[in-house]
């Protein structure tokens, strides 16, 4: 044995912060996406918005990986100034001047008074205020029980810190998420002094707010029905709660002594007058509108893939800069170092960019290749398919293809999905038969219990069945319930009205 010193080369991968941007960018929302552009735009001064086509470094889409000595190569040439000189873009130094038949007296007249100005031109739409100007914050639940209770008199010194801890545990659905005696622990006070301040509290409005759990909210809302239908009502809640939501109407109807009918009358009532979730209408959430990636377009008998490029800035390296480095011995050492640093990121956030939307094209144009049955016929003609499948096809890694299409959608002829949707299990089908796409048996199911009996609905067992000799699909009972509740879809003991 001995000690010796010897060379030898090798290649690994090295993951650099540049890769590292690289794929994180391929998993990006389109938000998401914008929003890290927006960050770059303001944090690097190398990098600027192109508004419209100029002579503006662009770097072209090529196919292949991206590699980060081309992006060092690059900053190489332009810190040598091999770079074609670029045209700067911006106002010619002159005085300005003043635009000639201008209305001095109108326009000094129309800004005396803002209000004024803007009734006597609210003809004009260029006048009003925008559209952001006259958004206004939703009130949340919360917001509207502290309001209330600002307002109130029946509260004194002691119960006003109790009645802001029960507020303050209120949830967005209007029910008390934590117990009195919790709340007695917190505040060091009795149970019976929160008893007595939950109890003014749930007189606020919304009416059944503060409830602890269904019942008390249906029970808080009864109290304000008056006749003899909200007494029914009441004894439905108290006593046969359970067999409303096992739509049990025949038992109902025989505790109470009353007909089937007359019952069905009182919860058809009940649906109208009560709110299982008072809150929610004080709710601040907002909608969330899906902003597609990518088109896909059916144009004569083909389908064409499209990338939504509206809304996303087109991004150029700052002529400024770049001048900056080939001014050479002009710029110092370390204002050099600093623009071929930031010139270095820029051009890589660049190509990434670049680089992410060409795989998201080509897994789509996959995708499209491999599902063309399922935009002609929709979903029940959807194949079995896995992202090894488009992996193999665009000869790219599996990694790659999951990541893009993490929370990607595509607007087709069909409606608007996430691309995942088009990645499903197979399913083994009866003799021999190729395998079936989850996604088609969950359609199946789906259309199979839509028309399936109220007195008589379908078990998990019989679903397996029926899927087996009407659509071929070896199918167990245990994934039919499983798929039932990926739909939102009651077991067949809460689906059935005994009536």
């Amino acid at each position: 044995m001995e000690i010796k010193q010897s060379l030898r080369m090798s290649q690994q991968l090295v993951v650099t912060p540049q890769l590292q941007q690289a794929i994180r960018l391929l998993q990006l929302s389109r938000l998401e996406l914008e929003t890290l552009v927006q960050k770059e735009l303001t944090e690097n001064p190398c990098l600027e918005e192109e508004e419209e086509e100029s002579e503006t470094v662009k770097l072209e889409a090529k196919e292949g990986e991206v590699s980060n000595g081309e992006v060092h190569e690059q900053a190489k040439e332009l810190d040598q100034g091999h770079e074609h000189a670029v045209e700067e873009v911006g106002l010619k130094e002159k005085d300005p001047q003043e635009p000639a038949n201008f209305d001095w007296e109108n326009y000094i007249n129309s800004t005396d008074s803002p209000s004024g100005a803007y009734e006597r031109n609210v003809s004009n739409a260029d006048d009003r205020p925008s559209f952001e100007n006259n958004l206004k914050k939703m009130e949340s639940l919360q917001e509207h029980l502290f309001w209330q209770l600002g307002l109130a008199v029946n509260f004194d010194e002691e119960e006003m810190p109790i009645a802001e801890e029960v507020i303050g545990n209120i949830n967005e659905d209007g029910y008390l998420q934590t117990t009195v005696e919790e709340i007695a622990q917190v505040l060091d006070s009795s149970v019976e002094k929160i008893e007595g301040v939950l109890k003014k509290v749930q007189a606020f409005d919304p009416i059944g707010v503060a409830a602890r759990d269904l019942q008390e909210c249906l029970r808080l809302q009864i109290k304000n029905l008056e006749g003899e239908d909200g007494i029914w009502i009441g004894k439905m809640v108290e006593q046969h709660l359970k067999n409303l939501e096992l739509h049990d109407y025949k038992q109902i109807a025989k505790d109470l002594g009353l007909t089937v009918e007359k019952v069905l009358e009182l919860e058809k009532m009940m649906h109208q007058v009560l709110d299982p979730k008072p809150g929610r209408a004080y709710s601040t959430e907002e909608p969330q509108y899906i902003t597609p990636d990518v088109f896909v377009t059916k144009r004569k008998n083909e389908y064409v893939v499209t990338l939504n490029e509206d809304g996303m800035p087109r991004l150029a390296i700052s002529p400024l800069y770049r001048r900056a480095i080939m001014a050479g011995e002009t710029v110092g050492v370390q204002a050099k170092e600093y623009i071929q640093d930031k010139l270095r990121q820029a051009l890589w956030l660049i190509k990434s960019i670049h680089q992410r939307q060409r795989t998201l094209y080509r897994v789509t144009q996959s995708i499209v290749k491999f599902q063309r049955d399922f935009f002609d016929k929709g979903t029940v003609s959807l194949k079995p398919m896995v992202l090894k499948d488009v992996a193999e096809d665009i000869n790219m890694h599996e990694s790659t293809v999951s990541r893009v299409t993490t929370n990607k959608y595509v607007h087709t002829p069909r409606g608007i999905f996430e691309l995942k949707y088009f990645f499903n299990s197979s399913l083994g089908a009866k003799e021999g038969n190729d395998g079936i796409a989850s996604e088609v048996v969950k359609e199946h199911l789906q259309n199979l219990l839509a028309t399936e009996s109220s007195a008589k609905p379908l078990s998990d067992q019989e679903i397996s069945k029926i899927l087996k000799e009407k659509h071929s699909v070896d199918i167990a009972r245990r994934t039919v319930a499983k798929y039932r509740e990926m739909l939102g879809i009651l077991p067949s003991s809460r689906r059935r009205r005994r009536i």
